[in-house]
């Protein structure tokens, strides 16, 4: 494998900092090199609040993965979250001046460009635009537009929005960690590039990304993303909801939360008690299960709320938007006990928890069989898609373009000499070319002017020579030999006139 095939997603989370390493295998599967993990200070609520202490997180983790993979990491695929991100649905359209003509990849580009000149609100900035649906002059719901014919082409798109300081923000963080930024990518999209199979793309499906401190929401049908939120809630508040109610400190809360912690309060009883260490030989404290399970239940219970009035904006019950592929829980809160139950009685959607395995090969499957990751693992597909993409595309430009026939008359005089033709267009003289027409010229010396007929002739590899049509075109000839033609044919001119003095 060649180094330009390796890729590195980085996830800049809210209560972790991940870096992945890895490229396609020769099976088409994603083979991980190495993966950098460490805990992420500076964000909040998927936004940087610490410019910072996310530059020393961004850059533990991308030394621990360099170490892990023996690779020289310089530039990365970004994830991007935040309440500040939202979604609009737009239509727009181009007009082409040749019907016939095939459409191309150029005009679908043209058109997505045209789509991020919008205007948006003061200090937001476009960051996905998403083609759904085209229609090539009276023809709807077309997916490819690509080979067809159509003088206008026009499409609905889903278009990501966010706020431009936090974009910079991020961007910032990167740069200053030393690296590029290759791409930036919705983290709820990169998550479904990684947990999500294209038949439930097809069939219909509410991807719910569970992050520290978002939780995101993306839904696909007919293979395409209908919609996307991020609710500015996740796992973080749940931990901060148990700190208050146990009056126990940040720490202890987030590992009653891991190691104890359910969504569903029936499953626990009152005679199960968990005992917290005091703090400076304090006496310990003791929380029931049962009290944990109702602190945690209480928050999930609106998260998840929130999340499926989303997917009631996008209208789940009309039958053409049916989700038959249900609800995929990812993320870090997925893997809360008793989360995929929850969910199921709040939405009544058949639901599953997804890892990021997928598209991995076998190998490369142990620690990131984890929903954890999913967001880490995307953002390596999307970054491998890129250097793909580029690479076919060096390919195209370094195939040669194809010459058309020239269909031009070709004119050649086996002795040079200056000319003006009856053609409009220039005449191209190219070696060994058979004339297959005669063709008329005129010679002009001085004030006498002679028609001359050029036979067709076989030209022994002459040099090209480009005569523009009306214009005379100077060529190189001996003197010489010029002045010796011009001197005979002024003699037989002269004899010529004489013969005719005599007859007279």
């Amino acid at each position: 494998m060649k180094n330009s095939n390796i890729a590195v997603g980085l996830d800049i989370g809210t209560t972790k900092v991940a870096a992945i390493v890895g490229r396609r295998n020769d099976h088409g599967k994603i083979e991980v090199l190495a993966v950098g993990k460490t805990r992420s200070l500076g964000v909040n609520r998927g936004m940087v609040n610490n410019i910072t202490k996310t530059i020393e997180s961004i850059k533990l983790a991308i030394e621990d993965v360099e170490v892990k993979s023996g690779k020289k990491i310089d530039k990365v695929v970004v994830g991007i979250a935040g309440q500040h991100i939202r979604s609009i649905q737009h239509s727009d359209y181009i007009m082409r001046e040749n019907s016939d003509d095939v459409i191309t990849q150029e005009d679908i580009d043209h058109l997505i460009k045209q789509v991020h000149k919008l205007v948006m609100l003061p200090g937001e900035q476009i960051i996905h635009v998403l083609p759904q649906e085209y229609r090539i002059d009276y023809v709807e719901d077309i997916k490819d537009p690509i080979g067809m014919s159509g003088a206008r082409i026009e499409a609905s798109f889903h278009v990501v929005v966010g706020n431009i300081s936090s974009i910079k923000n991020i961007g910032r963080c990167v740069t200053n960690s030393g690296l590029k930024v290759h791409d930036v990518t919705l983290e709820p999209i990169a998550s479904a590039e990684s947990v999500l199979s294209e038949e439930e793309k097809e069939a219909g499906v509410a991807l719910i990304d569970i992050g520290g401190g978002t939780t995101d929401l993306a839904i696909f049908k007919d293979g395409i993303i209908r919609h996307s939120a991020v609710i500015p809630f996740g796992g973080n508040i749940i931990t901060d909801d148990i700190k208050e109610g146990c009056s126990i400190i940040e720490k202890q809360a987030e590992q009653l939360k891991v190691r104890f912690g359910s969504a569903w309060p029936g499953e626990m009883s009152d005679n199960e008690i968990v005992s917290i260490p005091g703090l400076r030989g304090r006496e310990p404290k003791e929380v029931t299960m049962r009290n944990l399970s109702q602190i945690i239940s209480a928050r999930v219970r609106e998260i998840i709320s929130q999340v499926f009035q989303e997917i009631k904006n996008y209208g789940y019950e009309e039958p053409r938007k049916k989700l038959i592929a249900g609800i995929v829980l990812t993320g870090g809160g997925a893997q809360l006990n008793h989360m995929q139950q929850i969910v199921e009685y709040i939405t009544g959607i058949d639901t599953r928890v997804g890892v990021p395995t997928e598209h991995l090969d076998g190998g490369s499957e142990g620690e990131l069989k984890s929903p954890l990751y999913a967001t880490a693992v995307g953002l390596l597909i999307k970054g491998i898609q890129n250097n793909e993409e580029k690479d076919r595309q060096t390919i195209v430009n370094d195939i040669p373009e194809l010459q058309e026939e020239d269909d031009s008359v070709i004119v050649v005089d086996p002795e040079p000499k200056i000319v003006e033709t009856i053609f409009s267009e220039p005449v191209i003289v190219e070696p060994e070319t058979v004339i297959e027409e005669k063709v008329e010229v005129k010679e002009i010396i001085g004030e006498i002017e002679e028609s001359v007929v050029i036979e067709p002739v076989f030209v022994p590899k002459p040099p090209n020579v480009l005569v523009e049509g009306g214009e005379d075109v100077d060529v190189e000839v001996p003197i010489e030999k010029t002045e010796e033609k011009s001197k005979n044919i002024m003699e037989s001119l002269l004899d010529k006139f004489m013969r005719f003095l005599e007859t007279e």
